[in-house]
Order: C-alpha cells, then structure tokens, then sequence
C-alpha cells in the first residue's frame, strides 16, 4: 500500500467501524424495546403492574380530573398530547414528505411513510389484542376513543420525531448539532407519553409499551435503510437518496438514506 493511500483508507475504516457500531446499536434498541414490552405485557394481569399503574396516577392526580400544578400547566400538557395526535403528525408528515421529495430522497419518504402506517396498524392491532381498559373516565382530562394498550400517542410520536430526527442530522456537520437534534426528538416522544398520563389518557406501563413499540419499529426502519445503503455501495449502484453536500461522513450519525 502507498504511504499516500493510507490516510485515505483509515478514514474509510473508521466510516464503516462506525456504520457497524451504529447498525449493532440499533439492534440492541429494537431486542430491548421488544423484550421490554413482551415484559410489560405479561405484567399487565399481575397485581404488581396494576398497582404501579395506580400508584402512578393517584400521584399524577391526588384528586380524579385535576392534575397537580396550575391550570396553565393543564392547558400545556393538552397542547403538547396532541403532538402525538394522527392528525397532527398527519399535517408534519405530508410537510416533511414533500421537503424529502422535492430534494429528491425517495427512499427516506418511503420509509418515513412506512413507519407512521406501520406504526398505526402496530397500535390498532396491539390493542385489539389486548383491549385493556383506559383509566376510569373520572381521571379523563381528554377524550379518549379506544383500547389503553400501548399508548398510540406514545408509540407514533416515537417513530415520527426520531425518524425525523435521524433524517435531520444529515443536514448538519457538527456532532454537536447532530446530538441534540436527535436529543429534541427523544424529547417530543417523552413529553406525549408523560401527558398522556398526566391528563387520565393512559395508565403508565400503556405509555412505557408505546415508547418500546415505538423505538423497536424506529429501529427496524433505519436497519432497512441501512442494509439498501451498504447493497448500493457493494455493487456501485447510485444511492436512492442524494447525499447533502454539507455533509460530512466523517461526523456522521447513522441516517435514512438509500
């Protein structure tokens, strides 16, 4: 190997070490969120897991239908539940599936449309299985239409923002900015599952199945992603998804990209 080269091939090293690590770690979160949700499951009927559910929203509410703090913390909490709403991330996905579109990334639309019907028909299906009673109506601060569980909130808010999240780290260079866009999706999905609680929506264990579901599906989608990635690579092919020209795969983050 010419001395030249060598520079060259450590960098090209380190980007498939870090790809490595990062399809390992994305693994690692979907076993823990599907083994962690088979866990909750089972615990549903036990008396353990109703009363943690209990104690949760006798704290949440000390009395039925007035959660602690003010009222403006009451209007707060509704606003911010209905980011999980189908509506709601109806409204960001068509937005952001048209910014993908128009720069021409149809693999990270396809998927980004894949994860909320996946996403849908996980929550629906789950609870037709289950078909767990919501908390009593007088906790209800919202109206509520189904089964309890998962929280559907929880889990489509968890595969939106940290999707969305992934795909905006690879319009920024810096590792920094990198973090805490993805750190800002996390948030979302954590802020509208705690509301749900908050408000009555949901018992606890609903919220923490529906963030597992959530990140298991999340995961599975940037795998895909990834695995059509490293095909394309292998044989030359162009990418799905053309790359950013800021970006810089030195300081990358894994991304849905073809």
């Amino acid at each position: 190997m010419q001395p030249v080269k060598i520079v060259p091939f450590l960098r090209r090293a380190t980007m498939v070490a870090r790809g490595e690590f990062a399809a390992l770690g994305a693994l690692g979160i979907m076993a823990f969120g599907i083994l962690t949700f088979v866990s909750i499951a089972d615990d549903l009927t036990e008396a353990d897991g109703q009363e943690f559910d209990g104690m949760v929203l006798d704290w949440m509410q000390p009395v039925a239908g007035q959660p602690r703090g003010p009222w403006w913390m009451h209007e707060a909490a509704a606003d911010l539940t209905s980011l999980g709403g189908i509506a709601v991330l109806a409204l960001f996905a068509v937005a952001a599936i048209g910014i993908l579109l128009i720069q021409r990334k149809r693999l990270s639309a396809a998927l980004l449309v894949a994860g909320l019907v996946g996403g849908v028909g996980l929550s629906e299906g789950l609870k037709a299985v289950f078909e767990r009673q919501r908390p009593p109506t007088d906790f209800q601060v919202v109206d509520t239409l189904n089964a309890s569980f998962p929280s559907g909130h929880a889990l489509l808010a968890t595969v939106f923002y940290l999707t969305v999240a992934v795909l905006m780290t690879r319009a920024f260079p810096r590792r920094r900015l990198k973090v805490y866009v993805l750190g800002v999706g996390i948030l979302f999905a954590l802020l509208v599952g705690l509301t749900r609680v908050y408000l009555g929506a949901h018992w606890a264990t609903d919220v923490l199945a529906g963030w597992c579901v959530g990140a298991a599906w999340a995961m599975a989608l940037w795998l895909v992603s990834y695995g059509v990635e490293r095909r394309q690579r292998r044989h030359h092919a162009a990418l799905v998804d053309d790359t950013t020209p800021a970006f810089d795969p030195g300081l990358a983050t894994p991304d849905l990209r073809g």
